[in-house]
């Protein structure tokens, strides 16, 4: 992680929770995704994955051409856009937003918990890339499904009340259980 300082307050809590929330086997099978899809061993992620060569190398795998210059210089500026084309050829191949990672999560090792989840995502994401033979990690997103109902279905089903208004015992509602009196203190132990 890049060297800021130690952290006080709420960023120590939230770097503590981050830190919590990290989960090593994810990073183990994304390291062993990455060597396979590309050849290259990832010892360290933080480190070995800060200069995006290895992520845009890894797209271009999966769908050549995604990433159409890779920089190879070692200019911060520079390896931030590989991050960044990374990330776009992220979403242009379907992984969405809530998984994509922001460039300091990983220049800055700020959040490498999102990253390896982005990573992920992208693993799943990459069955759906046509020509792209494998490997692939997680699991297999499901297929959208369309479905028609008649008019006549459509019609049947305005009739029927669904289980979440008809509670538990038939047609009950909430009418009777809302306390509106006034009283603070119920029970024996109340003052008349």
């Amino acid at each position: 992680m890049a060297n800021h300082g130690p952290s006080y307050g709420l960023d120590a809590e939230l770097a503590a929770k981050r830190a919590a929330k990290y989960d090593k086997g994810l990073e183990d099978e994304v390291k062993q995704w990455i060597q396979g899809v590309t050849g290259t061993a990832i010892n360290d992620p933080e480190e070995d994955l800060k200069s995006g060569i290895v992520l845009c190398d890894l797209l271009n795998k999966i769908k050549p051409s995604t990433v159409g210059k890779v920089n190879r210089g070692r200019m911060p500026f520079l390896l931030m856009e590989n991050i960044n084309s990374f990330l776009l050829g992220c979403k242009a191949l379907g992984v969405p937003d809530t998984d994509l990672f922001m460039t300091v999560d990983l220049f800055e090792g700020k959040n490498m918990n999102q990253v390896v989840q982005c990573i992920h995502a992208l693993g799943r994401h990459s069955r759906k890339v046509a020509g792209f033979a494998g490997p692939y990690i997680g699991p297999k997103l499901a297929d959208a499904r369309q479905v028609e109902f008649t008019e006549e279905q459509l019609r049947q089903g305005a009739n029927i009340l669904p289980q979440q208004t008809t509670g538990s015992h038939g047609n009950a509602n909430a009418k009777g259980m809302f306390d509106t009196s006034r009283e603070i203190v119920k029970g024996p132990g109340r003052r008349h």
